[in-house]
């Protein structure tokens, strides 16, 4: 049993696929465990230098199973619970000191917006669509939406797809900021193949970092982040690939001077 979610470990990279495509690859209670597990195991395992998160089917995400809620005779303490281990795994990931990149296509709906925002470089199809749709069942934002969103576009577009019943297309998403990329349908398993590749064939911790200091950055002073940076440049300067990097470096620009 996959639980809708398969990882898949090889060679420095870890894929992650959303696996439940008759449902859109809804998130029902199950896939919530299954995606906090996985995240706990990926960002535990250092072989792993680089994530993609993908998905199968027609759809990279709709969100919560909205139809699994509602049929099972949920509780709102089950809800908070179920979003809570969501939670976990967003954070898991999005803390981590390591890279990930999503390839979404088709629709990308309530807290699948969370779970894309979760990569730090998001490619697209040009048959992506991007909505809300909270408002629409009388729910309110979850899986990281509500500070996800705000960080990627802006506050006022953010309350534009939170507060109005509208759709972006993937031209329009890239436009705002919400994805990195878009390529046509067909190049886009390729495409972020190649991006992964590329991180893990140059400075692999340094790319890590990079994201972790970034995403940990947002939620701290400036001063705690100035003291993360000066110590986490130390520790990269002393490790054996950033020195021969350097020393490449410095040689090569030497050779360029007068």
């Amino acid at each position: 049993m996959t639980d809708g979610i398969l990882l898949h470990v090889e060679s420095g990279l870890a894929r992650v696929t959303f696996d439940r495509p008759a449902s859109l690859n809804a998130m029902d209670f199950p896939m919530a465990r299954r995606w906090r597990s996985v995240a706990h195991e990926v960002t535990a395992d250092p072989s792993v230098g680089a994530v993609i998160l993908d998905a199968n089917g027609p759809a990279f995400c709709a969100g919560g199973d909205v139809v699994a809620m509602a049929t099972t005779g949920a509780s709102g303490r089950e809800v908070t619970e179920t979003a809570g281990a969501i939670h976990d795994g967003i954070r898991t990931f999005a803390e981590a000191p390591l890279p990930m990149v999503a390839a979404v296509q088709g629709a990308v709906a309530g807290g699948g917006l969370g779970l894309m925002l979760t990569a730090d470089y998001v490619v697209a199809s040009e048959n992506a669509r991007f909505v809300s749709r909270y408002a629409n069942i009388g729910l309110t934002p979850d899986l990281g939406v509500s500070t996800l969103l705000p960080a990627a576009v802006g506050q006022r577009r953010a309350l534009q797809l939170l507060l109005q019943d509208r759709m972006l297309s993937a031209a329009e998403a890239l436009e705002w900021g919400l994805v990195a990329e878009v390529v046509a349908s067909g190049d886009l398993s390729s495409r972020v193949d190649e991006i992964a590749r590329f991180w893990l064939e140059g400075a692999t911790a340094a790319f890590g970092q990079a994201t972790r200091l970034v995403r940990v950055g947002a939620g701290r002073t400036l001063a705690a982040n100035l003291d993360d940076e000066a110590t986490t440049i130390g520790a990269a300067f002393d490790t054996p690939e950033a020195q021969a990097r350097v020393s490449a470096f410095a040689a090569a620009s030497a050779k360029g001077r007068p």
